[in-house]
């Protein structure tokens, strides 16, 4: 055998055994998840869309929002804005009283308490028409909510503005926290149920209404 044939067989065999090799990777590659390059357009694309918070525009916590503000039972010391379209007189800012009732021009006074925006926006339609106005149209919303309250052993007893998701270690916290004496393990809240007030037992999980008092007991150990 000539020196040059033996040396084309010897590369013959080397690729050979270099695509068998290839061949052997790719099949161990199937037990490997593959996973995308964030950094390229097609993968960063697909990772917004699957991973984005949003949901029509909007996002979850203000979708959660607006079905809280649309559910809402207004209570005494709520204040809302009242618009009557076309009537600037009778537009502006309007509280709730100590009672829950609502003093309107035109109409006298709404026990607006236990109402939802809609509903009282309906009941001052209905009470203009038609004797002052002619099918008008009214939208009420919620300015201000009442607050809560925090009393027992905490820094600093008080009223304090009431926000969305609020707990009872929130509130506690916007107190200036618990005393040395405050018992933590267990808590009562008092709230307006049905136009009576009752004392409900409470964790620090609990989540919180407008116009709720938590109490913060003292431990006696």
């Amino acid at each position: 055998m000539s020196p040059m044939i033996a040396t084309l067989r010897s590369i013959a065999a080397c690729g050979i055994m270099v695509l068998a090799l290839a061949l052997g990777a790719c099949g161990d590659g199937d037990r490997t998840p593959i996973v995308p390059d964030p950094s390229a357009a097609g993968a960063s694309d697909t990772s917004m869309m699957q991973l984005s918070p949003t949901r029509n525009g909007l996002g979850d916590s203000a979708v959660s929002t607006a079905r809280s503000t649309a559910n809402y039972k207004l209570g005494p010391n709520d204040h809302t804005r009242i618009i009557v379209y076309g009537q600037p007189t009778l537009t502006g800012e309007y509280a709730l009283d100590g009672n829950g009732v609502l003093s309107f021009p035109l109409i006298g006074n709404v026990q607006a308490s236990g109402m939802t925006p809609t509903e009282l926006q309906h009941t001052i339609a209905a009470k203009l028409d038609p004797d002052y106005l002619h099918n008008p149209s009214v939208s009420v919303e919620v300015s201000t909510r009442r607050p809560f309250y925090v009393i027992g052993e905490v820094q600093k007893p008080g009223s304090y503005p009431f926000v969305t998701d609020m707990t009872v270690l929130n509130a506690i916290a916007t107190a200036g926290g618990q005393t040395y004496r405050a018992n933590m393990g267990n808590f009562y809240v008092k709230r307006l149920q049905n136009g009576r007030t009752v004392r409900v037992a409470a964790t620090q999980e609990t989540m919180l209404h407008p116009g709720d008092t938590v109490e913060v007991r003292e431990r006696y150990f």
